[in-house]
């Protein structure tokens, strides 16, 4: 949906001012919220709020055979969907292609940060292993949906538990948890999506501000030690990034992070 050029015009200007139209400064990111056990029928479930801004994720385990070129990991599979009330440019129907790319992108940080140990995930090499289906649904789209729906799949990730598996007669127990959760490892990733409108770059737009934006890099971010590593990257728009604008946008990513990873990490902690 294309923004009306006045409103396009005064984001810019005010950005231009170091403004943005709800008073944030460019790096500034809106309240964050999380809930989990929205769903008793999922292995592990969170709804995420970023500002209006609002995604569910459930967690589904299966037991499968492997692909061939990997007989003894787990698999991973992430779908994403916007529902019609999320907002008026939303349709009922088949997932259209920027809910596609932002399943893949999301599935990519995850994947690639290695914060699943996909090995622990076979139960017999070759012919079983542990499939995990990720569902995320857009609720309510006001801007950064990536952020909003990685931070979901994170913390689902982090509550789920293996459903009971009867190896003899091959059937899973759906409704029936184990105390086992799914195995992670302490690269936990955090998405975090930069903006280029105008001359300037920005941080958790929100609707109109993400209309109004030429480009957008997602880095999937972790620190396992003290280092921060970028363990994925995505840039969505057909304008380009200067390598400029990519310093100010990893220099920015890193403060931002010191100060937002604390933070959800203790939310999610919580509510463990």
């Amino acid at each position: 949906m294309e923004l009306p050029n006045i409103n396009k015009k005064k984001i810019i200007k005010l950005l231009s001012e170091g403004k943005r139209i709800d008073s944030r400064n460019p790096s500034d990111y809106r309240e964050i919220s999380i809930e989990t056990d929205v769903s008793n029928k999922a292995e592990g479930s969170a709804r995420v709020r970023i500002g209006k801004t609002e995604v569910i994720v459930g967690v589904k385990l299966d037991v499968v055979t492997p692909y061939a070129d990997h007989p003894d990991e787990g698999t991973l599979m992430v779908g994403m969907e916007f529902s019609p009330i999320c907002g008026e440019r939303y349709e009922v129907g088949p997932p259209k292609i920027n809910a596609i790319e932002l399943s893949r992108v999301v599935d990519r940080g995850v994947r690639e940060s290695k914060f699943i140990d996909f090995k622990k995930l076979c139960i017999k090499e070759e012919e079983k292993v542990w499939s995990i289906m990720i569902d995320v649904y857009c609720i309510n789209d006001d801007g950064n949906v990536i952020d909003a729906s990685s931070l979901g799949v994170v913390a689902a990730l982090q509550l789920s538990k293996l459903p009971i598996y009867d190896e003899e007669n091959d059937q899973v127990k759906y409704g029936e948890l184990s105390e086992t959760p799914i195995p992670l490892t302490k690269n936990i990733p955090l998405a975090m999506t930069f903006y280029k409108v105008g001359n300037n770059i920005l941080f958790d737009p929100t609707r109109d501000e993400e209309d109004a934006s030429e480009a957008r890099i997602t880095m999937a971010i972790t620190s396992p030690d003290k280092d921060k590593i970028i363990n994925s990257m995505q840039k969505g728009g057909i304008t380009p990034i200067s390598i400029e604008e990519m310093n100010t946008i990893i220099e920015e990513a890193e403060k931002i992070y010191d100060k937002l990873f604390p933070e959800v990490e203790k939310m999610v902690e919580n509510l463990k």
